[in-house]
């Protein structure tokens, strides 16, 4: 197989989970709690990813600068994203209800507590969500150019493709989740998680024809964008939404994601 059609499978595998992942949480009445639990699994996978395959072999191989610009930008880069999809919309001017003449002035008319704080909720779900998807694509297209550049170094590598797929399920799964708490159609998820899935496709193979010749420094910086944005994305949603359900059991799922992405990454390096 040549290593253009290696590469492209690297990046189906890498990113198919997140379909998975999508089509599992949208199918399946996952409770909330379990959700919670498989993103703080997954966030511990990721923190394992990026400090193991992204950041300390970009500060190897492309050098302390690039790596350190790279870090910073992924982060600054997700977090202006985070912000711009998830700040608070202009509330538009409240219109004073017309009260029949035979209601009692004194009489008011209120929404129940209980139902703003659904629509609230939902509102805030579906931001969350958006927020998570917005993070695999800021971090799955260098991921995926990461992806492609293996590939020159004979073949699919294992330990990138498989922490980057186990990675990419909870991220699926959780913001999905959210997505459908939101009140997001099936249309609109699919078309999401289908299109950021054809995305890293194509940035593996461009990772593999474009960056062949790409000098080391300039590798190291498109790897770390993704570690940065990767590292801000689990510290702004994904931890933040583990707890909300698991509360302390957040930090032991998260340390059994690490360790298991860990164990990998040292059996098959």
């Amino acid at each position: 197989m040549s290593g253009v059609w290696l590469a492209a499978l690297s990046g189906v595998i890498g990113g198919g989970t997140l379909l998975v992942g999508a089509a599992v949480a949208w199918f399946v009445a996952i409770p909330q709690r379990v959700v919670a639990g498989i993103m703080a699994v997954g966030a511990g996978v990721l923190i394992s990813t990026l400090a193991f395959e992204l950041v300390e072999e970009a500060a190897e191989d492309g050098g302390l600068v690039p790596t350190v610009i790279g870090f910073l930008g992924g982060a600054i880069l997700y977090i202006v994203a985070d912000q711009l999809v998830s700040r608070p919309k202009a509330q538009p001017a409240k219109v004073p209800a017309k009260v029949p003449a035979d209601v009692p002035a004194d009489l008011s008319v209120e929404v129940p507590a209980s139902i703003v704080a659904r629509r609230g909720g939902a509102r805030l779900a579906g931001g969350a969500g958006m927020v998570i998807a917005i993070g695999a694509l800021i971090d799955g297209i260098p991921e995926s150019i990461v992806m492609g550049l293996s590939v020159l170094d004979g073949g699919i590598s294992i330990p990138i493709v498989a922490a980057i797929a186990i990675s990419n399920f909870p991220e699926g799964l959780g913001s999905t989740a959210a997505l459908k708490r939101g009140g997001s159609s099936g249309g609109t998820v699919a078309l999401l998680w289908g299109s950021i899935a054809a995305i890293t496709v194509a940035a593996s193979v461009l990772g593999f024809v474009a960056f062949q010749t790409a000098p080391a420094n300039l590798v190291a910086l498109i790897t770390t964008i993704a570690a940065g944005g990767l590292l801000a994305m689990i510290c702004n949603t994904m931890i933040p939404e583990a707890f909300d359900e698991q509360h302390a059991l957040t930090g032991l799922w998260a340390t059994i994601g690490f360790l298991g992405a860990f164990v990998l990454h040292e059996v098959a390096g």
